[in-house]
């Protein structure tokens, strides 16, 4: 099962971004971002990192679990 990433969101929206804005900062289709967002793509550790610094977060903030 897919778990949502609901941190990458929360954290796009608080940049006031659009799915389509951060698309366009990291070099993917909006269609990515929000497949990223529902859980249902796992991007590569490149795509991870470009995507925390168009958000001002870092990787453990937006990409991995929370104990």
């Amino acid at each position: 099962m897919a778990v949502k990433n609901k941190r990458m969101k929360i954290a796009r929206v608080e940049c006031d971004l659009t799915q389509e804005q951060l698309a366009d900062k990291v070099g993917v289709t909006r269609q990515t971002i929000g497949l990223i967002e529902s859980g249902n793509y796992n991007p590569s550790i490149s795509l991870c990192i470009d995507i925390c610094k168009a958000l001002n977060k870092r990787l453990d903030d937006l990409f991995w679990p929370i104990d």
